[in-house]
């Protein structure tokens, strides 16, 4: 599992995470919500190693990361999808996807589960990146980050923008990728439907902190839902 233990974090002066300690059980799909400004992108990017962390500790499958760099933390079996996507826009779709496969040490080539998993993806291989909408962005960005092979997928606010139909496809998707291929995700969203529909787990985050953990199955009963409007 993916686990962080008083974890902290500053921008300047101001105290972002506070103590932060969260376990995100292998295999399972857990949702970690909370309002704007409470911290959570800024907890993933202390998961990659894109902003270093003042203290604690984040370990995944027994291996200590807090020290590693972020492409380390790619080869250890971590994929990120940054919130905003940041597809290259001059890039074509295949060229963003083989820029994914870069840490890979596999034959080269577009693996056919990428394409079936996002089958508009492969009709549009040659178009570059920043002519998709919105929505295809998404996904191109999503799939980039399947590329590396990794164990645990992050993404940061996928549905974020992003049309319903194509939201109700990125919830099938993730649920294929933990159900039938067993990885690991944390998702971090605002959009409650979204989370308690998909969500195994959940986390509920205030101020910088875990406030609230438990089953997706009980988010209504244990009033998740009122949590985030403090």
């Amino acid at each position: 599992m993916l686990s962080i233990k008083l974890l902290n974090q500053y921008y300047g002066d101001s105290h972002i995470l506070r103590d932060l300690s969260l376990e995100v059980p292998q295999g399972r799909l857990t949702a970690l919500m909370g309002r704007n400004g409470v911290g959570k992108s800024s907890l993933l990017k202390c998961l990659m190693g894109v902003v270093p962390a003042r203290s604690g500790s984040i370990a995944w499958s027994g291996q200590a990361l807090t020290r590693l760099p972020p492409w380390r933390r790619v080869s250890q079996g971590l994929a990120y999808v940054p919130q905003g996507r940041d597809i290259f826009a001059r890039l074509s779709v295949e060229e963003n996807l083989l820029v994914g496969a870069a840490s890979r040490r596999a034959p080269r080539g577009i693996p056919a589960h990428i394409y079936q998993l996002f089958p508009v993806l492969e009709s549009m291989k040659h178009r570059r990146g920043g002519d998709l909408s919105g929505g295809q962005q998404q996904q191109l960005a999503i799939a980039r980050a399947l590329m590396s092979q990794p164990q645990l997928l992050i993404l940061d606010e996928p549905t974020e923008g992003i049309q319903p139909n194509i939201i109700q496809q990125i919830g099938r998707t993730l649920r294929l990728l933990v159900d039938e291929m067993g990885l690991t995700v944390l998702l971090v969203e605002q959009y409650y439907d979204f989370c308690a529909e998909h969500a195994d787990f959940y986390a509920v985050m205030q101020r910088g902190a875990i406030v609230a953990t438990g089953k997706g199955s009980d988010m209504q009963a244990r009033g998740v839902q009122a949590m985030l409007a403090i």
